[in-house]
């Protein structure tokens, strides 16, 4: 089969391509390698994959990895194009799309409105126009758990209300989720979202909390923790949110056609919140360091605990997370030393 994932040179992209490729699906990967945040640690994660970074940078260009056991190709390419992205269905027949790309932050959309809605919300209609039109046989979505807002039921649950949320970055997802319940409504296209959890793990994004948080103990500058530290996280492996996509998109799609499920909703995390002074915690003794911590009040957005109910996950595809904390940090930090420690020397 032949699959489409967008944000392939991203976080959760990158991992995802790299299972899917493992278990010998061909992939394209499509990328507008923007720079919200370092570009170069997008170009290095397309560099594994066998896309060198002179060739990642051509507009809509079709560029094939390099690598011999990797069926992996790569155009530059935004969502937002509504011009080129139904070419690129038209020339490259896919079966499966998996849509990772996304403006991500939520204390950005704070500052910048504008452009989540130009990629999460425009790009998301010209994906569904393009799945629509090209007999897509299953459309997966990232989601957030953001979309919970200050939701006080733990864990949480997809059969929450979930019609109040506090960012802008959350209330782009959530209209992906009634696009897409439309669009399967409409059309009969099979679609499932997934409100992912606070993702982390090697290749991480350099805006989320492990890396300022790793970044700033190394170098013995105050890591700034919110809402005075009273703050849970369901956090979540990333080769284990992998897994779990991989099931979702491949995996018992004829059983839900039969029963006229086009449209589903899951959450994909750990199925645990772990306080963040524990996971900070976790961090100093991968370091060897101390964190010297900055107690601020919480920020507009920010939720103060995530703790994912899974139980249909587990149900529906086995998905089993099995990366706990203590040896998801140590090999976040081992990575973190690996890439960015020869830089600076």
């Amino acid at each position: 089969m032949k699959i489409l994932v967008t944000g392939a040179a991203g976080f959760i992209g990158y991992h995802v391509c790299k299972l899917l490729l493992r278990h010998n699906f061909e992939v394209i990967g499509i990328d507008n390698l923007n720079d919200y945040y370092d570009v170069d640690l997008k170009y290095a994660r397309l560099s594994e994959l066998g896309i060198p970074k002179k060739l990642a940078q051509k507009n809509n260009y079709k560029v094939s990895s390099e690598l011999l056991k990797f069926k992996f190709s790569f155009y530059k390419m935004s969502l937002e194009d509504k011009y080129l992205l139904p070419g690129l269905f038209q020339n490259e027949k896919f079966d499966l799309v998996c849509n990772l790309a996304a403006q991500a932050g939520v204390r950005y959309s704070i500052e910048e409105p504008h452009v989540y809605i130009d990629s999460n919300v425009v790009g998301f209609l010209n994906l569904l126009e393009c799945c629509r039109h090209n007999a897509i046989q299953h459309l997966v979505y990232a989601s957030s758990s953001s979309v919970y807002g200050s939701n006080k039921q733990i864990p949480f649950s997809v059969e929450d209300n979930v019609d109040h949320p506090i960012s802008l970055y959350a209330a782009t997802k959530k209209s992906n989720e009634l696009m897409a319940h439309t669009y399967s409504h409409l059309f009969k296209l099979p679609t499932t979202g997934l409100r992912f959890f606070t993702v982390y793990g090697p290749w991480g994004r350099p805006d989320m909390a492990p890396f300022l948080f790793a970044d700033a103990i190394s170098k013995n500058i105050p890591i700034k923790v919110f809402n005075h530290g009273e703050m849970e996280r369901d956090f979540t492996y990333v080769t284990d949110i992998a897994e779990g996509v991989m099931r979702v998109l491949t995996e018992n799609l004829n059983q839900r056609i039969n029963r006229k499920e086009f449209y589903k909703l899951y959450n994909i995390g750990n199925n645990k919140s772990v306080k963040l002074l524990d996971f900070i915690s976790e961090l100093e003794q991968n370091l060897d360091k101390d964190a010297i911590k900055q107690m601020l009040p919480i920020q507009p957005g920010d939720v103060e605990k995530t703790w994912a109910n899974i139980d249909s996950l587990i149900n529906d595809y086995n998905y089993t997370p099995s990366t706990n904390i203590k040896q998801g940090v140590k090999n976040y930090i081992q990575w973190f030393k690996d890439y960015y420690e020869p830089s600076k020397q």
